[in-house]
């Protein structure tokens, strides 16, 4: 009987030993960590503030709910990135050596800086280059015996080069914004607003030949270097026709020159670099859905790259495409005055295609010099400016948004589901949910933060601010 008792007794003990147990680990606080959006960005330094709850502080009307579910998951996050570019090489290259790694480290490095880890660079010209150029100036080179990277030397490839000593992981996809001139209808790599109906490769058999093998001495020449490019994505907004290099490509005559001519290049010269298509905006077509919708033609490619993209589109991709091949290339470039109110629409931005399945996202230009502009005279924003005559570098308000989502939505974190009204991330990662939302309020809000049925959390964000919300699993 004694036995029985003590029995029973151990069992009680033990029960409200495990329930006080599981009581602490379900009450465990959240932690908030905030970046204001507004005010300077010293040297590449971030102001991130801990929220720490006050006993009596005001708590807004409506508490916003946040139910999370861990146990559902989908998509992994691959990283942030941006794009390498001749004007921004050639600022980077006016600073002095210390100077030019600490502005690498602050952009690439994957413990100190802004973690960008997959990013993206021009084959020759973009609309970011100082004026169109390609590897292949001579007329009819069909073998490229003048083929030459020698013109980047000074700018993109060092610039490339600082940001592998920071991250030797970081990987990098490449497209080209025109084929060179010669190769094209109009004659031009530039001016297809003017000759729309010329601005596309030619389609004949030597053209596609002879542009096989510029990509293949591309990647070859740039391996030389030191630099392996992961990706190749055969055209930047193949629906453009614009006054910067570009060049009209059907998602027929794409398909028809990755089948017949650049795979076989490819492999007869051992080349490993993923064949994706893209990149495809939708702007009046919808090639990415016309590719992917197609057996013939999707089996061709590695992958699709997206940019300038709707949600429903994105969703009509990831529905008929489901394989997780499919990544962001670009983001808005807006114009130049790279404000906090431009800064503030990042989160959204992001959300837009990691919530619909896309697993990365690509700033644009990391780098601009001190006019903002292209070599086609138009602004657009930037991660840093360098004055090329000062020796200033100026951290813009989309560096801080940046720096600061990428501290906690890391490489290899798995988007997990939500309910919520706001637009926000929530991903798993290392037995802690992070949840970024954003306060765009003139007054701090509540949110109201629940695992599955657990324990409800209340936080408070300060007003006009991006934070993110830490909680256990």
């Amino acid at each position: 009987m004694n036995y029985q008792c003590n029995k029973v007794k151990a069992s009680v003990v033990f029960f409200l030993f495990l329930f006080s147990y599981v009581t602490v680990i379900a009450q465990q606080p959240a932690e908030v960590y905030y970046l204001k959006l507004s005010g300077d960005i010293p040297d590449g330094k971030i102001a991130v503030e801990k929220y720490n709850a006050s006993e009596n502080e005001t708590q807004s009307r409506r508490k916003n709910p946040i139910n999370l579910y861990p146990n559902i998951e989908f998509q992994t996050f691959e990283g942030f990135g941006g794009a390498f570019n001749e004007i921004g090489g050639e600022a980077l290259m006016t600073l002095p050596k210390a100077k030019q790694k600490e502005v690498a480290a602050n952009l690439f490095n994957m413990n100190t800086g802004a973690k960008l880890n997959f990013c993206r660079t021009a084959v020759g010209a973009s609309d970011f280059g100082i004026d169109a150029y390609s590897y292949a100036e001579k007329e009819n080179d069909f073998k490229m015996k003048d083929f030459s990277i020698k013109r980047e030397e000074t700018s993109v490839i060092p610039y490339i080069q600082q940001a592998l000593k920071e991250n030797p992981d970081l990987k990098i996809f490449a497209s080209p914004w025109s084929p060179p001139a010669w190769m094209k209808y109009s004659g031009f790599m530039d001016r297809g607003e003017e000759f729309p109906e010329k601005n596309q490769l030619k389609d004949e058999p030597k053209i596609y030949e002879a542009y096989a093998l510029y990509f293949s001495k591309y990647i070859q020449a740039y391996a030389e270097k030191g630099i392996d490019v992961d990706r190749l994505i055969i055209q930047n907004e193949n629906d453009a026709n614009t006054k910067y290099p570009s060049n009209d490509m059907s998602a027929a005559q794409m398909s028809k020159f990755v089948k017949t001519y650049l795979r076989p290049q490819f492999n007869s010269d051992k080349i490993d670099t993923e064949i994706w298509a893209g990149t495809f905006r939708t702007y009046g077509r919808i090639d990415a859905i016309e590719i992917a919708s197609n057996p013939e033609y999707s089996a061709l490619y590695d992958g699709i790259g997206i940019q300038y993209t709707s949600p429903k589109y994105i969703q009509d991709l990831t529905t008929l495409y489901p394989n997780d091949k499919t990544m962001h290339t670009e983001g808005n470039c807006h114009d130049g005055k790279n404000n906090w109110d431009q800064a503030a629409g990042r989160l959204k931005e992001v959300a837009q295609y990691f919530n619909y399945g896309i697993p990365n996202y690509c700033y644009w230009n990391m780098i601009l010099n001190e006019t903002t502009e292209s070599g086609w005279d138009w602004k657009q924003n930037s991660l840093i400016n360098i004055d090329r005559n000062t020796k200033e570098v100026t951290y813009n308000p989309d560096y801080a948004v940046f720096a600061f989502m990428s501290t906690y939505l890391v490489p290899g974190a798995k988007r997990i589901a939500n309910f919520s009204k706001d637009e926000l991330i929530s991903v798993k990662h290392n037995n802690k949910i992070y949840v970024l939302v954003q306060n765009n309020n003139d007054a701090p809000q509540t949110y109201e933060c629940q695992i599955a049925n657990g324990e409800k959390q209340i936080v408070n964000l300060p007003s006009q601010t991006l934070a993110v919300i830490i909680l256990d699993i």
